[in-house]
């Protein structure tokens, strides 16, 4: 889906679809010579990462393992409860990983904090992070995040992965929703 075909839901286009491609794959490239010789496993973070996860992924040219958490401190509204519940746990035993989480955006970073300090009582060798998009007006706590994409203003965005109420996760670019249709 294209922002042209929903354009009186949106206000504007952030990131292209092409700008974000471009991104992920200079991130890769730092992240392959980052690790290099050392075992990578990346947490995408449910469902907003999943189109993140899995480009990012494709740009890599190295091996990979890959394991996914679902968490929600969101529900149905648009910022951030800041209570975590788990919704889906990892298969995979962190102990010893160099783990790599990968987030579509750092908002708040409340649920980003509360899985640093998770993930590190798990006994992961390593833990960074990846997000394509982070909005630092909104941040309520400081997250070392080693690679960002586009920091953005403080808008409530949706598209490649990032949804209101479910929509908008297929939309190609990341753009800011129109106010009239979440009030």
């Amino acid at each position: 889906m294209r922002a042209a075909d929903i354009a009186d839901q949106l206000s504007t286009v952030l990131v292209t679809e092409e700008e974000i491609q471009k991104k992920l794959l200079e991130l890769a490239q730092r992240v392959d010579a980052e690790y290099e010789g050392k075992d990578l496993l990346l947490v995408g973070v449910l469902k907003g990462a999943v189109m993140v996860m899995a480009d990012f992924a494709r740009h890599l040219q190295r091996d990979i393992t890959m394991d996914w958490m679902a968490v929600s401190s969101y529900g149905a509204g648009t910022k951030s409860s800041g209570v975590v519940q788990i919704r889906k746990d990892l298969d995979t035993d962190l102990h010893g990983k160099h783990v790599l989480i990968v987030e579509d955006i750092i908002d708040s970073g409340l649920t980003l904090s509360w899985l640093l300090e998770n993930f590190q009582s798990r006994g992961a060798e390593s833990i960074e992070v990846l997000a394509l998009l982070r909005k630092p007006d909104a941040a309520k706590v400081v997250i070392d995040c080693r690679y960002v994409g586009f920091d953005i203003p403080n808008e409530f965005v949706v598209g490649y992965g990032l949804d209101y109420a479910e929509r908008f996760r297929n939309l190609r670019d990341v753009a800011v929703l129109a106010p009239h249709v979440y009030s």
